[in-house]
């Protein structure tokens, strides 16, 4: 029993999701830090604070043209969640999605065969290993 347990452990699929797993941990935290940097940036350049939580449409009003609170639309959370999900999705493409890309481009490459040469250049070479071969069979 604890054969087979350990068997399904060491089993290669498992090992590299606990890695992708802790790595991914790791990166969350990097992603974290980076979209708060950026919210932050974003409420000094418009001179609140990143947080959009309070934020409201639709507003009512009342006979002196106060603002009756709680009488709007709240979509204030869900901007603050719509601009963090952006950064976090600008992030992991331009972190993640497009270096992977092009590291799977070049190992493409490298699988590739290369194109055979064109006809004139095929039959120089062909010519050429014939003058070797008589070269080499004369001496």
């Amino acid at each position: 029993m604890l054969k087979g347990f350990k068997d399904f452990i060491m089993r290669g699929n498992l090992v590299e999701l606990a890695v992708a797993v802790i790595i991914a941990t790791a990166f969350g935290a990097v992603v974290t830090a980076f979209t708060n940097v950026l919210l932050g940036l974003i409420g000094k350049v418009t001179g609140g604070t990143p947080n959009f939580d309070n934020f409201t449409i639709l507003d009512e009003t009342n006979a002196a043209g106060e603002v009756i609170e709680g009488s709007g639309v709240p979509i204030g959370i869900f901007l603050t969640a719509l601009v963090t999900f952006l950064i976090i999705a600008f992030v992991v493409y331009f972190f993640v999605i497009t270096p992977y890309n092009k590291l799977e481009e070049r190992r493409a490459k490298g699988d590739e065969e290369p194109e055979p040469p064109a006809a004139d250049v095929a039959l120089l070479t062909e010519i050429r290993d014939l003058l070797k071969e008589q070269r080499g069979s004369t001496t």
